[in-house]
């Protein structure tokens, strides 16, 4: 059983057949669908799932903190499984891939007081853009 479907069925979150291919679909490492992508995948697995229900469930998952939204600047939003995680995000900049990162040391460190601005800093989303290897190799037209 997935990390993911662990959560929801702690949290006693109803499982129905939809709530689960959505929450399969979403298991593993680097993952990062769009919704699109998720009733793609979710199809495959239980045919009569409609996308209404999947973005849907996408909704509740995200208003329960059990997943999250990623942004790739310009391209449909993507969802994280991973938000019981701490990490950051690598994009590249040409194909859109993500891939989590999880580096060393505290990312509050990097501000300093006087940048602050009087806020009172809790978290960070620190997001390193770039090529993937298949686009820096990529011949330039």
């Amino acid at each position: 059983m997935s990390d993911l479907l662990e959560r929801l069925r702690g949290r006693g979150w109803r499982m129905t057949s939809q709530r689960r291919v959505v929450a399969q679909v979403l298991d593993g490492d680097h993952v990062h669908l769009t919704a699109d992508e998720v009733h793609t995948l979710a199809v495959r697995l239980l045919p009569e799932i409609s996308r209404a229900t999947v973005y849907n469930t996408l909704g509740e998952l995200v208003s329960l903190g059990e997943i999250m939204e990623v942004s790739a600047a310009g391209r449909a939003m993507r969802y994280d499984p991973n938000a019981h995680h701490p990490h950051q995000h690598l994009v590249c900049s040409d194909c859109g891939t993500i891939r989590d990162v999880h580096p060393t040391g505290d990312p509050l460190a990097g501000l300093p007081v006087a940048e602050r601005f009087g806020f009172t800093v809790s978290e960070a989303e620190i997001t390193y853009r770039g090529l993937c290897p298949s686009c820096a190799s990529a011949p330039q037209v």
